[in-house]
């Protein structure tokens, strides 16, 4: 079973000033309230350390593109157990504005037991990650 989260927002900065924020891992702590660390070589093919409240995980980088997309992939144990695709988007819209996205494709057996906690949780943690990183950008 498959369940995807998404949220949205429109950020009144560059797409440079936000990758600049979103790939400053350093500074998470300093604004970010749903990441809290991400350390590694943050390269496409490498395993990366996510720090989330009360979690910690090694996803797979799977794209890493300058100012586009920032994508990964976690499992929980083992594959098709509960597997997630973590992706953010940046779309430039051409009139100073930036659309920053946050979305992640949940999949595997375990998806049903937790698929309320997703809808609100999770949702609440992106919708919240996303609003921090839009007044970073716009200071």
């Amino acid at each position: 079973m498959a369940k995807e989260i998404t949220s949205e927002i429109m950020i009144n900065a560059t797409p440079e000033k936000i990758w600049a924020i979103l790939t400053d891992f350093n500074n998470y702590l300093s604004w970010n309230p749903f990441i809290k660390s991400i350390k590694g070589d943050v390269q496409v093919g490498n395993k990366i350390n996510v720090s989330l409240d009360g979690m910690k995980f090694k996803p797979k980088v799977l794209v890493y593109d300058n100012c586009k997309e920032f994508r990964w992939i976690g499992q929980l144990l083992f594959p098709g157990l509960f597997d997630g695709e973590h992706t953010f988007l940046i779309f430039d819209n051409g009139n100073g504005t930036t659309t920053f996205i946050q979305r992640e494709t949940f999949n595997g057996i375990l998806v049903p037991l937790f698929h309320k906690k997703l809808d609100t949780d999770t949702k609440c943690g992106f919708d919240a990650m996303n609003q921090k990183l839009k007044e970073e950008a716009e200071k």
